[in-house]
């Protein structure tokens, strides 16, 4: 097997959070040696599932797999003194630490800014908290929820009528941590890099919180462009523009051009209210859309996903499936290009996985091993260290 882009690179990850381990995956995955340090308890994801049979197991915690797969673990208690000091001895032969413990922590584990770098020239260290370690709300705990609001999103999360009197929604999953483990990764890459020039490390420090206004889009320039004031896409000035369900799913339809509109009417078959005054143009469309929208919904209520999708496609309507999750799995153009991956585990069996969503032509990703068992590798980690 070819050997990962990365391969070159010793990373310690430790935490109990998804954002280190997910920061950590993506370096995992491009071939760096990745020592994730759990606590003799074992990571939390490992307790989060879901489980194969729905049986709690926390060795085949599904979470637990795809987040750690291509690395190796070892436990450590960073609460004893004698294995701070073997952690020390393991960040002596590290290239980049990441972690995501909580600030309040960090000087007794020896993992502040200045203690963790001192005597270790070289070591890039990255640390992930929810508001950053500066700042009024420095020690202020969150989880998911929390930071999702603190980032702005769920006010603007959502869509359809009247939906900015609706409570703020959250979105599926842990899509903070996933954000903010992506931005470490890539502060990470470029702190080794001007490393490998400079000869010397230095700390990353990301903000969950930050991650999130940082992906705001459009919001800002709303305001000095045009004195509005962001809010969730309800009413739009233009239609169709809208999600419709199908005999056997959804498809959301975007038919705001003329042409893509008379065309749309065409496949529809020409009916009759198509040609009414009050859905002459899409300003029209849009201002009487509460009557349009249940005559475009009755005729898609009759035909297939795969109809409609292979219809308008073919006359260059734009329309998009919805998939399912179902849908991902079966998709034939992701099975083409050897997206889902297979592994076995000797907990949780043989399963498929997500790979990655880039091919390396030269050093490509691999899936090199599975999730580690608690403390898996300890003896063969703390082995090298004493042969080095």
């Amino acid at each position: 097997m070819d050997a990962g882009a990365l391969a070159h690179l010793r990373v310690v990850e430790v935490g109990s959070g998804l954002a280190a381990a997910h920061a950590a995956k993506l370096l995992a995955d491009l071939g760096a040696d990745v020592v994730k340090v759990e606590s003799p308890g074992g990571d939390v994801t490992r307790r989060l599932g879901p489980f194969p049979g729905g049986r709690p197991d926390p060795e085949a915690s599904g979470l637990f797999l795809y987040l750690n797969a291509n690395k190796r673990g070892v436990v450590l208690d960073l609460d004893a003194g004698s294995d701070r000091t073997r952690f020390g001895r393991l960040l002596d032969g590290a290239d980049l630490l990441l972690h995501d413990v909580e600030p309040a922590k960090l000087a007794g584990y020896g993992l502040d800014p200045e203690g963790v770098l001192r005597g270790r020239p070289r070591l890039v260290a990255a640390s992930i908290s929810p508001f950053g370690l500066s700042g009024p709300y420095r020690d202020y705990k969150a989880y998911d929820l929390n930071l999702w609001n603190a980032g702005g999103i769920a006010c603007l999360n959502g869509g359809g009528p009247g939906t900015d009197a609706l409570p703020p929604l959250r979105t599926f999953g842990y899509q903070a941590m996933f954000q903010a483990g992506l931005n470490a990764a890539i502060a990470s890459l470029g702190a080794l890099y001007a490393r490998d020039g400079s000869g010397t490390g230095q700390h990353v420090e990301i903000s969950v919180q930050e991650c999130l206004v940082t992906i705001l889009e459009l919001t800002y320039p709303f305001w000095p462009y045009c004195r509005l004031i962001t809010s969730r896409l309800g009413y739009k000035p233009i239609q169709p523009l809208d999600f419709f369900a199908c005999r056997d799913g959804w498809v959301f339809l975007c038919a705001v051009e003329e042409h893509q509109w008379k065309t749309f009417v065409e496949v529809m078959g020409d009916p009759a209210w198509a040609g009414v005054e009050m859905f002459a143009d899409r300003l029209q469309r849009a201002a009487h859309w509460d009557a349009l929208k249940p005559l475009i919904a009755d005729w898609m209520a009759g035909q297939t996903v795969a109809e409609l999708y292979g219809m308008l496609q073919r006359r260059r309507v734009p329309i998009a499936p919805v998939s399912t999750m179902g849908d991902l799995l079966s998709s034939e153009h992701l099975a083409a290009r050897g997206f889902f991956v297979s592994f076995a585990h000797p907990h949780a069996g043989r399963h498929r996985m997500p790979g990655a969503p880039y091919h390396l032509t030269r050093t490509p990703w691999a899936l090199r091993r599975p999730a580690p068992l608690l403390g898996q590798h300890t003896a063969e980690v703390f082995a090298e260290g004493a042969r080095s």
